[in-house]
């Protein structure tokens, strides 16, 4: 359904009562399945910490919205600087790991 669809078929009121809803609730749709899944995270990333590791928060995990997309590159390498933070290593195949 599009925006202009769902602006034909769907009242003010309802709206209203919508945007009620989700105030009382939380947030609706794929910010609360990014919320669910930080949760769920957050959870694995501490009960695997050290016990003088970092005790993560479920806002580590959260995606931010209306940020500037990051590269591949961007994006692998932070991905790599958690790794080394909790410890982990860098395994290639047919090669050495780094770190």
């Amino acid at each position: 359904m599009t925006v202009a669809d769902l602006d034909s078929r769907l009242g003010s009121a309802e709206l209203t009562e919508w945007m009620a809803f989700e105030r009382l609730t939380g947030p609706l749709g794929r910010r609360r399945h990014d919320i669910q899944a930080a949760t769920i995270a957050a959870t694995i990333a501490n009960a695997n910490r050290g016990k003088k590791g970092k005790k993560f928060k479920v806002t580590d995990f959260l995606l931010p919205y209306g940020t500037q997309r990051k590269s591949p590159e961007e994006m692998l390498a932070t991905i790599r600087a958690v790794n080394r933070s909790m410890g982990g290593t860098e395994h290639v195949p047919g090669g050495r790991g780094e770190g």
